[in-house]
């Protein structure tokens, strides 16, 4: 019985050691009050149900000096890379304890089905935590250029190539009118010219191109595949980026783990009509926000070198364009200016699109 007594007192610590670490990450790291509430009363869940031996029943357990596992470690208990892999670590460690606190507890004839409850508890504690945290591998790039190729004064590729020369991030294949077919073969052609430059290639919505043509990402909107099922599918082999038009959807894809955001549209753009606009103040509210502000963001929609220096005063990132650099006689002196003016312009000079 002493044995079985020091196993459950043990893992009741551990269990309650890693509640308090994702309560604290969800406290401090994503301003959640509702998830640390969450963490939090898990943690009182376990703590109750132990208390049924009594506080000093459980003390009277332990024995730490002759706990042979105190010594044994490995390398990589002691690396954290960033918070995401963290709250990983840290759920992990809490549902395994629970198990252990859940199998002791009917050998000691206590209430197995509160650890049951509680462990079920964590596992939707660390996914969201971990959803919301990412890997700490967001992507910066100062100037993103949308390729159309209807709206290209120039070919297509000459543009592509241009834009890399001129010093864009990112380029983005927006091309809603092809059939997959093709848009695969165009897909795999834009990455065949980014790649060797260093530039990063973003799929618009379409999760299965970006996929098979070895695209770094997907770009989503409201209407399309949410985080967590893009994620279902590809893991972290994909960025994934989601336009939001409000405060509150900028929120939601940060919490459902979206790698960057779009924001706007800020202006009116003939590339693409808008029925409203967003507008800077949209940038303003989200670089404010505890949560939504810590995803870098692209503000998005008639952005040009005329105007980019208002959005970057109220905490604009950077942009994505497209009619600015696909529509211009010369995309790679386009493209310099608008990075130019990224940066020239405030010192927080990166975007993801």
């Amino acid at each position: 019985m002493a044995g079985l007594g020091r196993m459950f007192d043990a893992n009741v610590n551990r269990a309650c050691e890693g509640l308090r670490t994702l309560e604290d990450l969800a406290r401090f790291l994503l301003d959640d009050a509702e998830l640390a509430r969450r963490a939090k009363h898990a943690r009182h869940v376990v703590r109750a149900a132990a208390s049924a031996v009594g506080e000093r029943g459980l003390v009277a357990w332990r024995d730490t000096p002759g706990d042979v596992g105190t010594s044994i470690s490995t390398p990589h208990e002691a690396i954290r890379a960033n918070a995401g892999v963290l709250a990983v670590a840290a759920g992990n460690r809490v549902a395994e304890a629970l198990r252990s606190c859940e199998e002791a507890a009917k050998a000691l004839g206590l209430d197995a089905q509160s650890f049951e409850a509680a462990r079920y508890q964590a596992y939707e504690i660390q996914k969201r935590l971990v959803m919301a945290l990412g890997s700490g591998e967001s992507p910066r790039w100062p100037v993103c250029v949308l390729i159309t190729a209807e709206l290209c004064r120039l070919p297509w590729e000459e543009v592509a190539e241009a834009a890399c020369r001129g010093g864009a991030g990112c380029l983005q294949l927006r091309e809603k009118g092809l059939e997959d077919k093709a848009l695969l073969a165009r897909a795999r052609r834009l990455v065949e010219i980014a790649r060797p430059q260093g530039v990063a290639v973003i799929v618009n919505d379409r999760l299965d191109i970006a996929l098979l043509s070895g695209a770094g990402g997907v770009h989503v909107g409201q209407g399309d595949l949410s985080v967590a099922e893009i994620r279902k599918v590809a893991g972290d082999r994909l960025h994934v980026g989601v336009s939001c038009s409000t405060l509150e959807q900028a929120r939601q894809a940060a919490r459902d783990g979206a790698d960057y955001l779009g924001l706007g549209p800020m202006f009116d753009s003939g590339t693409k009509p808008k029925d409203s606009l967003s507008g800077p103040s949209l940038i303003e509210a989200v670089a404010a926000d505890p949560l939504a502000g810590k995803l870098p963001h692209v503000a998005i929609s008639g952005i040009t070198t005329r105007n980019i220096g208002g959005l970057v005063s109220n905490g604009c990132m950077g942009v994505a364009v497209c009619g600015a650099v696909c529509g211009a006689e010369d995309p790679e002196a386009a493209t310099r200016g608008l990075v130019e003016a990224v940066r020239g312009t405030g010192s927080r000079a990166s975007v993801a699109s």
